[in-house]
C-alpha cells in the first residue's frame, strides 16, 4: 500500500514494523513465508551481518555485509534498530534504521523475524511503528516432539534448545498479540486478522483529518 491513497480520498497510510518472535521449533519461519505469500503488500526486512556472503547471495537482497569495524560505527551512530551476537560472539546481525524508516514513510508494511530482545529494542527505538506477535507452541511435549522431527538438531542441541525455551516464552505479556500455532492454517489466518487491523489504526493513517473535513461540507 502506497502513501497516498489510490482512490483518491486523500487516506494514505504509514507502514508498520511486524515482528513475530517464537522459541525455537513454534513454525515462525514456515508461518512467516505463508504469510508473505498471502500478503503482497508485506515485505522481509533485509538485515545487516557481518558474516562472508554465501554462494547465490546479493548484497542488499540477501542481507547487507559489513565489516565488524563497519558494523560497530553504524551501531554508535544509531544506525542500528536492534542487534544481536549470534553462533557465540563470532558473527553480528542487526536491522538497518535508514531503509526501515523509508519502506514506513513510503507506506510499506515490513515482516522481522527476530527474538525477543530484537523485538524490545526495536519497539524501544520505535515504539509507535512496531507491531509484536509471540507464536507459542501448542504444548512443550509437541515442540520437542517437532524438533525431533526436523532431524537437525543432537540430543543435545535439542535439550539446550528446550532448557532455554522456559524462559524465552516467559516474555510473552511484552507483545501485543499471542498466537499459539496448534493448526498452522489457522495461525496463519490469525496473523493475517492481526496485519490488516493493525494497518487500520486510527495513528497509522494519515490524511483523515482533511477527509473528515471534506466530506463533513
Amino acid at each position: 500500500m502506497s502513501a497516498s491513497s489510490p482512490s483518491g480520498s486523500g487516506i494514505g497510510r504509514r507502514g508498520l514494523c511486524f515482528v513475530v518472535a517464537a522459541p525455537s521449533g513454534t513454525g515462525k519461519s514456515s508461518l512467516t513465508r505463508a504469510l508473505l505469500a498471502e500478503e503482497p503488500e508485506l515485505a522481509l526486512s533485509v538485515s545487516v551481518t557481518t558474516r562472508a556472503p554465501r554462494p547465490g547471495e546479493v548484497e542488499g537482497k540477501h542481507y547487507f555485509f559489513r565489516s565488524p569495524e563497519q558494523f560497530e560505527t553504524l551501531r554508535e551512530e544509531g544506525g542500528l534498530l536492534e542487534w544481536a551476537h549470534v553462533f557465540g560472539r563470532e558473527t553480528l546481525y542487526g536491522t538497518p534504521r535508514a531503509p526501515v524508516e523509508a519502506a514506513l514513510a513510503a507506506g510499506q508494511d515490513m515482516i522481522f523475524t527476530i527474538d525477543w530482545q530484537g523485538f524490545r529494542q526495536m519497539h524501544a527505538a520505535m515504539p509507535g511503528d512496531v507491531v509484536g506477535v509471540f507464536l507459542l507452541p501448542p504444548s512443550l511435549p509437541e515442540l520437542e516432539q517437532r524438533l525431533r522431527l526436523r532431524g537437525q538438531d543432537s540430543e543435545a542441541e535439542i535439550a539446550r534448545r528446550m532448557a532455554s525455551t522456559a524462559g524465552e516464552m516467559e516474555h510473552y505479556a511484552e507483545f501485543d498479540y499471542v498466537v499459539v500455532n496448534q493448526d498452522f492454517t489457522a495461525a496463519v489466518a490469525d496473523l493475517r486478522t492481526i496485519l490488516r487491523a493493525e494497518r487500520l489504526a486510527t495513528a497509522r493513517q494519515t490524511g483523515l483529518a482533511q477527509f473528515t473535513r471534506m466530506t463533513a461540507r
